[in-house]
């Protein structure tokens, strides 16, 4: 049995990953491993943000079926897939540094192991633990569990969260992307409190230096990705084991007059990376199959030989000819601002093939887009659409199930 590792990368976005498309070589290293890795090309997740996404990628369930706001505690009726695993003898370990995944909301219940970093000293700049005292923990804690030739298999989750706000990289990394930027930290936090805190998208110039510093973040996180891997080889572990990576969210950059990560549907926020890495294949394989957040649990249950689990929503990724697509949906608070408002009310999607609808309770508001005409998401044809009333129905069943909840 081999092991399974699941790394995922917050506000990681899908188009600056040269193995989607893009040609400005910021992910080197996640770039040169394709000849091992299923590469899914349209994976969606389930939320636009943290809270609204990892329901799925942890316990293959939908944000909004026990919660109403995303400061709500992870419901005892959900259950992690950390909990499912131990249960059926696998240690599981996770190492981490996002609050909303802390064990302060609940997230811990299932691992042997578990690092939250809300022990930890940080500052308002970067104000989470960086992804190389990530890998070190994880080095830490393989040398001790690695000790001799046997071990029991492992399910371990690693995440990072250098590419989110506030953007402070290293000159190391700015330097990259544009030799002339020379920022402070006090210019740092000025961007973040003057700018993308209240979402100011009124200077153009200054939303294209905060993507800048957003690339610059991309290279450091694929740069602690490839020390990851170093890693788990050094330990003898990275070819006994599949590694599933992916990304909670996007990131907006005014695609839709807005900054970082709200309640909003559209493809920055919510069409992610995706693949899985077999150190069995020698030949990269890509996979256009329409799949979502929620279908990475029960694919690390099928990686370990186990049954699928009932109450998980979703269905194994692999093998992928045999994954039928029967569109992907998401939920969350549709809040358009840092914080909350009282006001906030939900929002939704679902996507089939290319068609894409929205809604918004918050003004009883439709969308629909047909993504491979429009892949911007900038012509809403809601109103001449033919498919519109079928997907309208779809959407609504998914939307009535949270009142038989």
């Amino acid at each position: 049995m081999k092991n399974v590792i699941l790394f995922t990368i917050d506000t990681l976005r899908r188009d600056v990953l040269g193995c989607y498309g893009d040609h400005k070589g910021l992910t080197p290293f996640l770039d040169s491993i394709q000849d091992n890795c299923i590469r899914f090309t349209r994976c969606q997740a389930s939320g636009p943000y943290t809270q609204a996404s990892f329901p799925a990628i942890l316990s293959s369930s939908y944000f909004l079926e026990y919660v109403k706001t995303p400061q709500a505690q992870f419901s005892n009726k959900r259950t992690l897939i950390s909990e499912v695993l131990k249960k059926e003898g696998i240690y599981t370990a996770a190492f981490h540094s996002n609050p909303y995944l802390s064990a302060y909301f609940g997230w811990n219940r299932g691992w042997d192991q578990f690092y939250d970093s809300m022990q930890d000293a940080v500052d308002d700049v970067n104000p989470y633990i960086k992804g190389n005292t990530i890998n070190d923990k994880v080095n830490k804690w393989l040398s001790s569990y690695i000790s001799g030739s046997k071990y029991k298999p492992f399910f371990l989750w690693v995440h990072y969260m250098d590419v989110h706000e506030p953007y402070a990289p290293d000159k190391r990394y700015t330097e990259k992307v544009d030799v002339s930027l020379e920022l402070t930290k006090k210019d740092y936090l000025k961007l973040f409190k003057e700018v993308v805190l209240p979402r100011n998208t009124s200077n153009k110039e200054t939303v294209k230096l905060l993507k800048k510093l957003y690339y610059a973040h991309v290279i450091e996180v694929d740069e602690y990705a490839r020390m990851l891997f170093e890693i788990l080889d050094k330990h003898g572990v990275l070819n006994e084991s599949m590694v599933i990576i992916t990304s909670d969210h996007g990131e907006e950059f005014d695609e839709h007059g807005s900054l970082s990560h709200d309640g909003k549907m559209y493809s920055e926020l919510v069409h992610v990376p995706l693949m899985i890495y077999d150190p069995a294949l020698d030949k990269g394989q890509v996979c256009n199959n329409l799949v979502s957040g929620v279908d990475i649990p029960p694919t690390i249950l099928h990686l370990f030989g186990l049954q699928p689990y009932a109450d998980f929503k979703g269905k194994s990724l692999v093998p992928v000819d045999q994954y039928i697509s029967e569109g992907c949906f998401g939920e969350c608070i549709g809040k358009l601002k840092h914080k909350m408002q009282p006001s906030d009310q939900p929002t939704y999607f679902y996507r089939y093939e290319d068609m894409k609808i929205i809604y918004r309770e918050e003004g009883d508001s439709w969308e629909f887009y047909d993504l491979k005409a429009d892949p911007g998401e900038k012509n809403n044809i809601f109103q001449s659409a033919q498919s519109a009333e079928e997907m309208e129905m779809k959407l609504g069943d998914f939307i009535k199930r949270n009142s038989q909840i």
